[in-house]
């Protein structure tokens, strides 16, 4: 009995720790996509976006991520290609990408490479409130950072590289 008490125990404890430990999203839009053929549904980074993807892997150096999520675009992952990342998992469903994120990552440090239509999206779906009312085509160089404890999220927001609205 007095084992099964210390299990227990121990148990709830580190359902608790696990619980009330913070989890930090990454997220950012893909760089800049080569504009060149208007057909090409799949482009690969300009070069612009190349040296952009540069920019956010000096800007995030010192993060060590566990894992990253890219839509099956070559443009959001040619954005990761720059950070050193153990693995990159396609997603296309929102809800579910937030789902796992909470689920299986818990107190670890995850990077979303997102299109403009769907990066504050994923914020909501964190449990964030969107920091901007909407990102536009041209908006490249803003990344968010969520913090994200049990029901509650945090959003920070920045800029990275050169700003594209010069």
């Amino acid at each position: 009995m007095k084992k099964l008490f210390v299990f227990l125990s121990l148990t709830l404890l580190f359902a608790n720790i696990i619980s009330a430990q913070t989890t930090t999203v990454w997220i950012i839009r893909h760089a800049e996509k080569d504009k060149s053929n208007p057909q090409d549904t799949n482009p690969n980074l300009s070069d612009e976006g190349k040296i952009r993807a540069a920019d956010l892997a000096k800007y995030l150096k010192k993060v060590k991520f566990d894992v990253a999520f890219a839509t099956p675009t070559k443009r959001t992952h040619q954005t990761l290609d720059s950070l050193v990342i153990p693995k990159v998992i396609d997603y296309k469903d929102i809800k579910s990408l937030a789902d796992s994120i909470k689920t299986n990552y818990v107190g670890k440090t995850v990077i979303i490479a997102g299109h403009s239509n769907t990066v504050l999206e994923i914020i909501e779906a964190l449990g964030g409130k969107r920091p901007k009312e909407e990102l536009t085509d041209d908006d490249y160089d803003y990344i968010f950072e969520v913090s994200v404890k049990e029901d509650k999220a945090k959003v920070k927001m920045d800029q990275y590289g050169r700003p594209h609205h010069l």
